[in-house]
Formats: C-alpha cells, sequence, structure tokens
C-alpha cells in the first residue's frame, strides 16, 4: 500500500478524476493533479517550485496542443503545494489567480479535508481555464485525468 492511501481512499481517488473531468469539460485546457507524501531523496535541494516543473515535464503536461496544462502538485509531508500552468495560460491568467486558488485550498487543507481541497482547486482552475480557453469541437482529451499517486 503506498503511503499516499493515509490521505485517500480508492472512492477519494476516483472523486477526484471525476473532478478534474468535469473541470475540463468546459476548456480545451487540461489539468493533472500529483500527489506525493514526500519527496525523494535526489531531491531534498529542490525548491517545490523546481519539483513541481519537474512533475510538469516528466508526466509531458507540456505537450498539450494550444500549451494550456496546468499541473497541481501536492506534498503532504511538507503540508505544501505549488500550481504550474503552461506558457499558453500563464500570459492570460490575471495575476493572483493561483494564490487565490492556493489560499482555499489551505482552508480545507487545515481541517484536513484534503479530497475537498483539491476538488475545489480544480474546479477553479477549470473555470479559470475555461475564460481563455473554452472548449471547441476540436478539443480532446490529452492527459489523464485521474491522480499521479507517489
Amino acid at each position: 500500500m503506498s503511503t499516499i492511501k493515509r490521505y485517500f481512499s480508492k472512492e477519494d481517488l476516483k472523486k477526484l478524476a471525476q473532478a478534474v473531468a468535469d473541470a475540463e469539460k468546459n476548456t480545451s485546457g487540461q489539468i493533472r493533479v500529483v500527489a506525493r507524501h514526500s519527496r525523494h531523496w535526489k531531491e531534498r535541494k529542490l525548491s517545490l517550485r523546481d519539483l513541481a516543473l519537474r512533475e510538469f515535464y516528466r508526466l509531458g503536461v507540456q505537450n498539450t496542443g494550444h500549451h494550456t496544462g496546468v499541473l497541481l502538485l501536492v506534498l503532504f509531508s511538507e503540508r505544501k503545494f505549488e500550481i504550474v500552468a503552461d506558457e499558453g495560460i500563464h500570459t492570460r491568467v490575471t495575476e493572483g489567480t493561483w494564490e487565490r486558488i492556493a489560499a482555499g485550498m489551505s482552508i480545507h487543507f487545515r481541517k484536513e479535508n484534503y479530497v475537498e481541497g483539491i476538488s475545489e482547486a480544480v474546479k477553479t482552475i477549470g473555470n479559470e481555464l475555461a475564460k481563455y480557453f473554452p472548449r471547441d469541437p476540436e478539443s480532446t482529451n490529452e492527459l489523464p485525468d485521474e491522480i499521479v499517486e507517489e
């Protein structure tokens, strides 16, 4: 059993994957969520931002057709999370958007409501993406909706 099972049941993981799928219904943007218990020993010196960027590239989030991928990394052992948006999004989303989403997650995380916190963040990310990158008939699901557990 992975250590991430301390935080999520199988049903929780299904709910989170569904939250991603629902958030992507109105946008051509793509969302990936990575839930990690801790850093690997080789990653100890990386900043949280660098760790999130590493995951962003490892999972191919940068390979979406219009560079509209967003990665949400949750690092439970440090009680931290990071949102990384591809260049197509970063130039359009208003300043403070990611910080506002993070603040909302923090409220849920303090109460150990991880599923609600992540679900709400994913929904808000989807709403932001839909403003600038609405879904069109050509849109496809370019990235898996399942949560990456490590």
